[in-house]
């Protein structure tokens, strides 16, 4: 360990928590900015202002207005069965509750970001189906350009035939974004411990939602945030983001960042929506990985949290077995020991101030914190379906002092990793 990580660790000691009120008025004013940018941004693209559901269960049409033509690529995928829509970037204005229901082949559709621009619409099939065509019309007579996607029913056989085929006419590199470069030089350059946060979901993927409508994908981007203004402002981390906007991120890149960076610490930020049952779907809960989930609940969490790759409408035939199921070797028991000194110091400091589960500290499966070299967490910062949890979580104030918490718990664990301690917290 580097002279400078012994010094940061020394000054970790004393944690410092500017007055929340001007943390508070500060972040606010940011976000307001930052909110004013993206709106504008957003006005520039394309914007899709209605969808329709037409058919039955042999055919189905799928048709989306849109302020002017895009370009567009369509495909299917299998296990489960979906057609995806692959545009350039749009903005999506449709009703809140757009999707959640269908018609004929198609169950259900989502839709949103997939990356900077590119933005996908998904089509849940409820069986096996061929795209017969996707097309977009022009814009005439005071009538908007329009998405066309006509859908027959097949089956498995003929649509396993049609994905192979779309698979071997694909370039094999086509879809696959370049690794980037290991940051060598500037870690030589800054020895600072690096620290991941992960906003889970983004884009397409919009995790859980409130009945009230506010999405997990943007309160825990807006937690991430602020969390990363105050890590930044207190000088002794670097902080990365695997997301810093609305865009869909898929779970393996999100490892392989934290990797990439060599980060001293991982943290995946998330909120639940489960039923309540016993009292106990309330509250904030830590995850660190094991093989065997904790409780049926963590279990069923974790199940659901692996899903997001497939709900993007991402084809994972072609991933290598390392990083969608990494071997847990003697380097890793390490890891996961800091893993849970972290995260039974982040339980204790949030105590305090936040609502906790009745069981705060569970494990399960997570493929998001699989890094084998990488301390990391996930959590759950409550239930947006809990009507106590979900005003908390879209609380400025209430975010800004489990921020400053979630601060002081992470200097704590610097201290006590760079001293040599690997126990739990106090």
């Amino acid at each position: 360990m580097s002279e400078a990580w012994d010094s940061m660790a020394l000054r970790a000691t004393k944690v410092v928590i500017a007055p929340i009120l001007g943390l508070f008025v500060a972040v606010s004013a940011a976000e307001t900015a930052g909110a004013a940018d993206r709106d504008a941004a957003r006005a520039a693209y394309p914007v899709v202002q209605d969808a329709r559901l037409g058919g039955d269960e042999k055919q189905t049409r799928f048709i989306a207005d849109i302020s002017q033509k895009v370009e567009l690529r369509a495909f299917t995928l299998a296990d489960p069965y979906r057609v995806v829509v692959d545009m350039p970037q749009v903005t999506f204005r449709l009703p809140p509750k757009a999707g959640e229901t269908g018609r004929g082949l198609v169950k259900a559709y989502r839709y949103g970001l997939i990356m900077q621009g590119g933005s996908r619409i998904v089509l849940d099939l409820a069986g096996p189906a061929r795209i017969e065509k996707a097309f977009v019309l022009d814009a005439v007579e005071g009538q908007p350009a329009r998405i066309v996607l006509d859908l027959v029913a097949t089956d498995r056989e003929s649509f396993l035939h049609t994905l192979s085929e779309v698979k071997a006419a694909k370039p094999p590199e086509a879809a696959r974004k370049p690794d980037p470069p290991k940051p060598e030089a500037a870690i030589k350059a800054d020895p600072r411990p690096v620290i991941v946060l992960d906003p889970g979901h983004g884009g397409i993927d919009y995790g859980t939602r409130a009945p009230s409508g506010e999405s997990e994908k943007s309160l825990v981007l807006d937690f991430a945030l602020l969390l990363r203004a105050q890590l930044e402002k207190t000088g002794k981390y670097r902080v990365v983001m695997t997301r810093a906007d609305d865009t869909f991120v898929p779970l393996a890149e999100r490892v392989q960042i934290a990797r990439t960076h060599q980060a001293a610490l991982f943290i995946s930020i998330h909120a639940d929506a489960l039923k309540k049952s016993d009292g106990e779907a309330t509250g904030a809960t830590i995850y660190t990985l094991s093989d065997t989930a904790s409780d049926a609940e963590a279990a069923h969490l974790a199940e659901a949290e692996n899903r997001a790759d497939v709900i993007a409408g991402i084809d994972l035939s072609s991933e290598p077995s390392d990083v969608a199921n990494i071997l847990i070797d003697f380097a890793q028991r390490e890891t996961k020991t800091f893993s849970l000194h972290f995260a039974k110091t982040l339980a204790s400091e949030l105590k305090s101030v936040a609502r906790l589960h009745k069981h705060p500290l569970k494990s399960a499966g997570f493929k998001v914190l699989k890094a084998p070299d990488v301390p990391s967490v996930l959590i759950e910062l409550g239930y947006v379906s809990n009507q106590q949890d979900l005003k908390q979580l879209t609380s400025g104030a209430w975010r800004t002092r489990t921020v400053a918490t979630t601060v002081a718990a992470i200097d704590k664990f610097f201290a006590t990793r760079l001293a040599g301690t690997s126990g739990g917290a106090n």
